[in-house]
């Protein structure tokens, strides 16, 4: 929602007056604590920026650092403590503000401008709140309204959020609120203010509102998982490994199995390739395995023979060989020939 503004302090009719709307946000830098476990803080904090219309000046701490864009640009690993930013807008006139960035933490800032054109009141008047339109859940939202004001009552700020379970972190009765948007995803949050200067007059009493959706989070994809890997292991022990994973896939029949299996350095000659063979045939035809349900592959090779089991869901991205040793740097003995049997 925007709403067109003078900005504080201006005494006289602007034909070419001006909008600056701000919004800082605080926003978590991981993941809600409801479907992530916590992390440790980084020691830096970021700063996302965008205005319209783009393409302004901007400088950070006294020093150029090129021009706004619409979308976020973000400025990481600074300092904790105040920044100064100052965007020089359309008009020539400099917007400035200090900005309190936190080890771990995002602080999210837009801003509008619009010439508009205004009539001279000495109500609170327009009045407009800046805020995103969408964040995820866990973010900490701030809602900012900028009032043109030529009184000199105190005016007073009336904040209602929705919904209720909504829960305001600070700034009631004043022109910032900031809320929590945690266990609030696939909802709009919705915040509503009344600004009076307290004289009882119908004009001098503006209701504006601003609303952020708080979007569901992907579903999340089961990922492969590494259920058993033998190295240089003899049949029996292989099978035994195998078994168990017979085991794990009936269990499971919404799940698959891959093989990859590695030759050593000094393996014979198409090694992997035997080693896969043997372990799909016995899962195949000792433990009844469904072949559509065996995906065997080359891993190439390692130091030594190396036999992966992996489970893997359905929808998930199949595991990648991981050879250790280059294909030029193996040097495999030769096939062992068989004796022949006398007749």
């Amino acid at each position: 929602m925007s709403t067109q503004i003078l900005l504080p302090g201006h005494r006289s009719l602007l034909k070419s007056s001006f909008v600056a709307l701000m919004l800082l946000a605080f926003c978590l830098s991981v993941p809600a604590t409801t479907y992530a476990k916590k992390r440790k803080l980084a020691n830096y904090g970021t700063i996302k920026i965008r205005t319209f219309p783009d393409g302004l000046p901007l400088e950070m701490d006294g020093k150029s650092v090129g021009e706004t864009t619409s979308a976020d640009r973000e400025f990481e690993h600074l300092e904790p403590g105040i920044h100064s930013l100052v965007i020089t807008l359309p008009d020539g006139r400099r917007w400035t503000r200090d900005v309190r960035v936190e080890a771990g933490r995002i602080k999210c800032l837009a801003l509008n401008y619009r010439p508009a054109q205004v009539t001279e009141s000495v109500c609170p008047f327009p009045v407009n709140i800046s805020a995103p339109s969408q964040v995820n859940e866990g973010e900490i939202i701030t809602y900012t309204a900028d009032v043109s004001y030529k009184g000199t009552s105190d005016l007073n700020y009336t904040w209602t959020v929705t919904p209720a379970s909504a829960k305001v972190l600070n700034g009631a009765g004043t022109a910032t609120i900031a809320i929590d948007s945690t266990s609030l995803s696939g909802q709009y949050i919705t915040a509503t203010l009344v600004v009076d200067d307290g004289s009882g007059s119908r004009a001098c009493r503006q209701t504006v509102q601003a609303a952020t959706f708080v979007p569901r989070p992907p579903a999340r994809v089961n990922a492969a998982r590494e259920f058993d890997v033998c190295y240089t292991c003899s049949f029996d022990d292989q099978k035994a490994r195998l078994d168990n994973l017979a085991v794990e896939l009936q269990h499971d029949p919404s799940v698959i199995t891959h093989i990859i299996a590695y030759g050593g350095r000094t393996s014979r000659i198409g090694q992997a390739d035997r080693l896969l063979t043997r372990a799909r045939d016995y899962l195949i035809n000792k433990r009844g395995i469904s072949p559509s349900r065996i995906v065997i592959l080359n891993g190439g090779f390692r130091e030594e023979d190396a036999v992966e089991l992996w489970i893997v869901p359905s929808g998930a991205t199949p595991p990648q060989p991981s050879p250790t040793v280059q294909a030029g740097d193996a040097r495999p003995a030769p096939a062992t020939p068989r004796k022949r049997q006398r007749g």
